[in-house]
């Protein structure tokens, strides 16, 4: 496993912080019977995803595999 790059990319670290951060949100205001707050940081957790999907559309996600790039260019 360490000799792979998987996840070991600006796009993915960012998404991970992010839904991390919405679920320490949520957390925090489960404890303090917030449903409101509860329910705000359970809609951060898939905003990480969708900043990660956009960031890996940007350009700083893992490149596709060349076997993928192959079988498009051939079709």
């Amino acid at each position: 496993m360490a000799g792979t790059s998987h996840g070991h990319t600006p796009a993915a670290w960012t998404g991970v912080i992010i839904a991390f951060i919405g679920f320490c949100v949520s957390g925090a205001f489960m404890v303090m019977a917030n449903p409101v707050g509860f329910w705000a940081g359970l809609a951060i957790v898939p905003l990480g995803g969708v900043v990660g999907m956009i960031m890996r559309a940007a350009g700083l996600g893992q490149p596709k595999p060349v076997r993928a790039q192959v079988a498009a260019a051939e079709s």
